[in-house]
């Protein structure tokens, strides 16, 4: 079974943009911050911008020793030789493995136990389940699951969970406490004037922040 590490940034673009800072610039720094998964989420059209400086982000990925994730597209996941994450209105986990292969990552977006039990049992390395808290990084949220609903669909899966949807790092420790073996965050990663140093500053201190509060988990 592949492995996730406890801290799995995503590199949203339209985020990315209000806050100032490139998608390389970035990638760059939350890789020398530690970073070892990232996934890209472009929401808008793929032009040949978007995807050279996608390309640039798998090449920092290779050289770290890295997993980039792409998000909802297939294709791009394929031409980057890259993993995928898909949605519950994207292509099918089965019909996205077909198409990437055996090989790359494939995680799957679920909302409830029902979704979390369909995923269960397709061909994906990891499981997302969210929003766990109120979110602002999507227009149109998920009902929040909250951290009761976390650990009872936690019960239900053994491929590994991703929790995502409001995770700061003031409650980041209890989403793992709870079950999660990795929290995804986007908005949280980011200060509301970024710069790459300060980047590379919140990367380490969420590793921190992961690393004790699974060290203070009680045993499954």
């Amino acid at each position: 079974m592949k492995t996730l590490p406890r801290l799995y940034p995503i590199l949203d673009t339209a985020v990315l943009e209000r806050r100032g800072l490139g998608l390389v610039e970035a990638a760059a720094a939350m890789l020398e911050g530690g970073a070892r998964v990232l996934q890209i989420r472009h929401k808008e059209f793929w032009g040949p911008a978007v995807y050279a400086a996608a390309r640039q982000v798998a090449s920092l990925c290779s050289e770290t020793n890295a997993t980039l994730i792409v998000n909802d597209r297939a294709d791009i996941a394929k031409l980057l030789a890259a993993g995928l994450h898909v949605g519950q209105d994207d292509l099918a986990p089965r019909d996205a493995r077909a198409l990437v292969g055996d090989a790359p990552m494939i995680g799957c977006s679920t909302h409830n136990a029902a979704q979390v039990c369909d995923a269960a049992a397709e061909p994906v390395d990891y499981l997302a389940l969210g929003p766990i808290f109120r979110t602002s990084s999507k227009p149109n949220p998920d009902p929040v699951v909250g951290l009761e609903e976390l650990q009872r669909c936690r019960a239900l899966a053994s491929r590994p969970l991703v929790a995502i949807g409001g995770i700061t790092r003031e409650n980041a420790g209890a989403v793992l406490r709870a079950g999660a073996d990795a929290v995804a965050v986007i908005a949280g990663l980011l200060p509301e004037k970024a710069a790459a140093a300060d980047l590379r500053q919140r990367i380490e201190e969420w590793r921190v922040i992961a690393g004790e509060a699974i060290a203070g988990r009680p045993a499954q």
